[in-house]
């Protein structure tokens, strides 16, 4: 009996870490196509929107590529959506990088820049680009049944961002991290969404591990 892998979709909108992604998905059995075709995102058993760069252009060339209705339709859906850096961001209501522009609406909130973080009375550089830690917020949220299943409290992953995401359901996210004095939103679960500020391809064994239940929740109807 011939094993098929789950077929992946990785939303190519011109700005985002793609083969990193890409090899990242092969390396733990999933088979994944970067792709601006709506037809593939349709056929696809799951998708990953990335991206690296600004909101407004990101939006733009979306609406360009006419990829902005499917990936709605895709969001309110049963269809695994798996947001990342700049992919979480877009999926919020609006963005406020270099003007004001709308998001994708998928999950009602705004996307702000990380307004002057400190440690002491030392300012901290923005964008953070480096390693940061991720934490359960204190409301009880629990990481079980979610693609961080099994993932510590206090890892280490992989960040380079200017905005951070700010939810209105504050049940929505799932994991926090801070940058000198300021806490903020660094993954969400809603419904068929998971979206991370930070790149689990980029983030070692523990970001990897992160693909390899995506991999085990495709193969196990409903258990995403």
């Amino acid at each position: 009996m011939v094993d098929v892998k789950p077929l992946i979709a990785i939303v190519d909108f011109g700005l985002g870490n793609l083969y990193s992604i890409k090899q990242a998905c092969a390396f733990v059995g999933l088979n994944a196509v970067i792709t601006s075709s709506k037809k593939d995102l349709l056929n696809s058993d799951a998708v990953i929107l990335p991206g690296v760069g600004a909101f407004g252009e990101a939006m733009a060339a979306l609406h360009r590529l006419d990829l902005v209705s499917v990936l709605k339709d895709i969001g309110f859906s049963d269809k695994p959506l798996v947001g990342i850096c700049l992919g979480v961001q877009l999926l919020m209501t609006e963005g406020f990088e270099f003007g004001r522009h709308k998001g994708l609406g998928i999950i009602d909130g705004d996307v702000i820049r990380i307004d002057c973080p400190k440690e002491g009375s030392h300012v901290l550089k923005v964008p953070q680009i480096g390693w940061n830690r991720i934490y359960r917020p204190n409301d009880g949220t629990t990481w079980d049944n979610t693609l961080l299943e099994g993932i510590p409290e206090n890892t280490y992953m992989y960040f380079i961002h200017s905005f951070i995401v700010k939810p209105q359901d504050l049940g929505v996210i799932l994991s926090i991290s801070r940058y000198g004095h300021i806490e903020f939103c660094s993954s969400i679960k809603y419904r068929n969404v998971f979206a991370c500020q930070f790149h689990p391809e980029r983030s070692g064994t523990r970001g990897l591990e992160i693909y390899s239940c995506l991999a085990e929740r495709l193969k196990k109807p409903r258990m995403f």
